[in-house]
C-alpha cells in the first residue's frame, strides 16, 4: 500500500500544467478497436487507470507503440477475440471501470463484446443498464452470468434506431455511439450526454469517417458507415485536475498559474469557484490565481439565502469536483450546502475532514453543510486513508493546508487519476513525500 507524508501549512508558488483528461482518454482509447488502421493519440495521461486500459488493449492483440511521453500509436488489425473469454480477462477487466467502453466497439466491428462487472471507485451504485439497453435497441442479444458477474452482447448485424436514454450517462452515450457508427442505417440518440469529452469522442470518430451530427447537444444523429479509418487525436486537458489546482491555490493561500487549460471547455467550473469567493484571472488560455491573504467569502443567493452547490449532467457542474469544493469551503468565510445528487457514498470522506477540525454537518448521504473557518482555525494533520480518487486528492489538499504532518494511506487511489502528483506538487514548493 502506498503512502503520502505531507507537511502542511506552506504557501506554494509557480506554474503547473494539467495532464490530459482521464475521462476522455478512457473513451477515445476504446475507439482504436473500430478500425484495422493505425490511430495516434497524444496527451494521454500516465496514470494507473489509463495504463490498465492500454494493457487490456495489448492483451486483446492491439499493437501499441509508445512514440513519446503521452503519445501512442495503436493498430487493431489482429484482435485476439478469444482473450475475451479467458480467466485473465475476467480478472483484469473488472479492475477498471472504463473497461465497459470496450464493449461497444467490439460489438460493432466483431459482432460480440464481453465484460466482467467493472470495478472503480466505491462512491455508490453505478448501473450499466443504459449501455446494454442501447445495444439491445441496436439489435444485440444480451446475456448475463450471475455467478461470474459476466456480461455479454452479440449481434450478426446492428441496425440504426431511435432511442431515448433513461439517463444522460457519459460512458453509456459513448459506448452506444461507438456501436452505432458501424450500424446499418440511422441512429438517433435523445437525452445523450454532451460533456466536452464526449464531444471530443464524436469529433474523433468523424475524423475516422463516421457521420455524427448534433455534437455538443443532447440529440445525436449517426448515419452508419461500412468502415472507419485511422486518425490522429489530441486529448483535452483534464478539467477535474484544473479544478483541483484551483482549490489547492485557495486553501494554501498560494499564487499559482495553471497553464493551457482550454478555458472554453471548462463550463461552470470557473464561476463555481468564484461563488466561493476565489479570484480567478484569465490570461490567454491560462488561469492565474493570486494569493488570498484575506481569505475568500462565499456568496449568498440574491435573496440572502445560503448558497447550494450541486452536481448535474453537463453543462451543469461536474460531480467529480464537489469533493474539492467541499474542502475549499472549510476555510471560506460563510457557509454552503453541498448537494451530491448522483452518488450516495461520495460524501462519506467528510469524517476525515471533521477529524482534522473542519465544521461539517453531514445531513444525509447526499448533502453536507460546511461552515467555513475563514482561516481563523487551521486544520490539523492526521493519519487517514484515501477512499477514492476525488476524495483522496481532496484530503491531500486539506493536508497541504493543515498544521503539522498528515499521512495519507492507499495513495494508489490518487495515482489512478493524477499523474506524478507528488513530483508536480514538489515543484510548487510542497513538502510531500511518497513512502512505499
Amino acid at each position: 500500500m502506498g503512502t503520502f507524508k505531507i507537511e502542511g501549512g506552506i504557501q506554494l508558488k509557480g506554474e503547473i500544467t494539467p495532464q490530459g483528461a482521464k475521462n476522455e482518454a478512457l473513451q477515445v482509447l476504446c475507439t482504436v478497436l473500430l478500425t484495422p488502421e493505425k490511430v495516434t493519440i497524444t496527451n494521454i495521461p500516465d496514470i494507473i487507470d489509463v495504463n490498465k486500459l492500454i494493457n487490456l488493449l495489448k492483451n486483446l492483440g492491439v499493437k501499441v507503440e509508445k512514440l513519446a511521453h503521452g503519445a501512442y500509436s495503436f493498430q487493431a488489425d489482429e484482435v485476439n477475440l478469444s482473450y475475451l473469454e479467458s480467466e485473465a480477462f475476467k480478472e483484469e477487466g473488472k479492475a477498471l471501470r472504463g473497461s465497459i467502453m470496450l464493449v461497444g466497439p467490439l460489438l460493432a466491428r466483431f459482432g460480440k463484446g464481453y465484460i466482467p462487472k467493472p470495478g472503480g471507485d466505491k462512491i455508490g451504485r453505478r448501473r450499466l443498464d443504459t449501455h446494454f439497453e442501447g445495444f439491445i435497441s441496436l439489435g444485440a442479444k444480451f446475456r448475463y452470468n450471475r455467478e461470474e458477474y459476466f456480461y455479454g452482447v452479440e449481434a450478426k448485424k446492428l441496425t440504426g434506431t431511435y432511442m431515448l436514454l433513461d439517463e444522460a450517462s457519459v460512458t453509456g452515450t459513448a459506448n452506444i455511439v461507438m456501436a452505432a457508427v458501424l450500424a446499418e442505417g440511422k441512429t438517433t440518440i435523445y437525452n445523450a450526454a454532451c460533456e466536452p469529452y464526449l464531444q471530443q469522442l464524436c469529433k474523433m470518430l468523424n475524423s475516422m469517417g463516421a457521420k455524427i451530427t448534433g455534437i455538443g447537444s443532447n440529440l445525436l444523429t449517426i448515419e452508419g458507415v461500412d468502415k472507419l479509418g485511422g486518425c490522429e487525436h489530441r486529448i483535452l486537458p483534464d478539467m477535474i485536475e484544473i479544478g483541483s489546482w484551483i482549490g489547492l491555490a485557495a486553501m494554501t493561500q498560494s499564487e499559482i498559474t495553471i497553464k493551457d487549460v482550454s478555458w472554453d471547455s471548462l463550463g461552470l467550473i470557473p464561476n463555481t469557484f468564484k461563488k466561493l469567493g476565489i479570484t480567478l484571472e484569465r490570461r490567454g488560455d491560462d488561469i492565474y490565481i493570486p494569493k488570498h491573504p484575506d481569505g475568500y467569502e462565499i456568496q449568498n443567493y440574491i435573496d440572502g439565502s445560503i448558497l447550494t452547490i450541486s452536481d448535474a449532467p453537463w453543462p451543469g457542474f461536474t460531480p467529480d469536483l464537489l469533493s474539492i469544493v467541499l474542502v475549499v469551503a472549510t476555510q471560506a468565510r460563510g457557509s454552503v450546502l453541498i448537494h451530491q445528487k448522483m452518488f450516495e457514498s461520495r460524501l462519506f470522506f467528510t469524517d476525515r475532514l471533521i477529524d482534522m477540525g473542519a465544521k461539517i454537518i453531514l445531513c444525509d448521504p447526499h448533502r453536507a453543510t460546511v461552515i467555513g473557518h475563514d482561516f481563523k482555525s487551521q486544520l490539523k494533520g492526521i493519519q487517514m486513508s484515501s477512499p477514492d480518487i476525488r476524495a483522496g486528492v481532496s484530503l491531500l489538499i486539506a493536508a497541504l493546508s493543515a498544521k503539522g504532518t498528515s499521512i495519507i494511506q492507499n495513495s494508489e487511489q490518487i495515482d489512478r487519476g493524477y499523474e506524478r502528483i507528488d513530483e508536480r506538487l514538489q515543484a510548487l514548493g510542497a513538502k510531500i513525500e511518497r513512502l512505499d
